[in-house]
């Protein structure tokens, strides 16, 4: 038997993380990178994905950078197509771009709403098309849904939770599809309350009151305790997991 650290290593792989440009999307680039896969990193604003770039580049690891709209599905399809010629492969698509929104329901304007869904949602599934289309059996989907997905929120957001229930859904059906026909796993992570550019957006004494109110643990999440969960699911440590919603929220949608 190998040692069991080796199933979580990514050696020879090829991993596209949208939303790669800052955040909880570059921490995520970067540990796939230490767990040894080359890097597509996918993000509207390529300025920042250079940066990201250069510390993958200083792992060992090599690097691409592709501007990519998700919601466009063309611009997914040019995405995949880009990996494909500079690697020959893909084998891990992280599905993390998306936005955030905190408007009451009796305000909230239908363009407000649609380009929430457009992202967050349709997003995720052209890019899981566009990369689905070309990947070969042991290939794996990471979905970046959210415990707003599961639970109630503290605050107005019903564009942001429906788009994450909906990313829900479409992880099980994708499973359901891909994985015993094609072999392509598909997951999703659905994180609790991290520090983040949508959370710096919300009073930080409102929001950590929250936390402490509704989970056990009582305090916001760290990168590297996400970073752990993207990494087992990409990989083979994951190999008989599909079609799961694995909630990192410090016991929040348990409590």
């Amino acid at each position: 038997m190998s040692n069991v650290l080796d199933l979580f290593r990514l050696d020879g792989k090829v991993a596209i993380v949208t939303g790669a440009s800052s955040g909880l999307g570059a921490g995520f680039a970067l540990a796939l990178a230490q767990a040894g896969a080359d890097l597509v990193l996918a993000a509207r604003r390529t300025e920042q994905l250079q940066t990201v770039a250069a510390r993958v580049r200083e792992l060992g690891r090599r690097a691409l950078v592709v501007g990519a709209d998700v919601s466009d599905p063309e611009r997914c399809q040019a995405m995949a197509e880009a990996a494909m010629t500079e690697y020959g492969r893909i084998d891990i698509l992280i599905n993390n771009a998306g936005i955030g929104t905190a408007v009451p329901a009796v305000r909230e304007q239908p363009d407000e709403f649609r380009k929430v869904i457009d992202l967050n949602l349709n997003g995720a599934y052209w890019a899981a098309q566009a990369c689905g289309q070309r990947m070969t059996p042991g290939s794996s989907i990471v979905n970046i849904a959210s415990v707003l997905g599961l639970i109630k929120s503290y605050a107005p957001q019903a564009a942001y939770a429906a788009s994450k229930a909906g990313l829900i859904g479409l992880t099980r059906d994708l499973a359901q599809q891909w994985s015993g026909r094609r072999g392509i796993r598909v997951n999703a992570i659905a994180p609790g309350y991290f520090a983040s550019e949508m959370t710096a957006a919300v009073p930080a004494d409102q929001l950590l009151t929250f936390v402490r109110q509704t989970s056990p643990l009582g305090r916001l999440g760290e990168q590297h305790e996400l970073d752990a969960a993207v990494v087992f699911l990409a990989s083979p440590a994951s190999s008989y997991i599909t079609g799961t919603t694995l909630a990192v929220d410090g016991g929040m949608s348990g409590h």
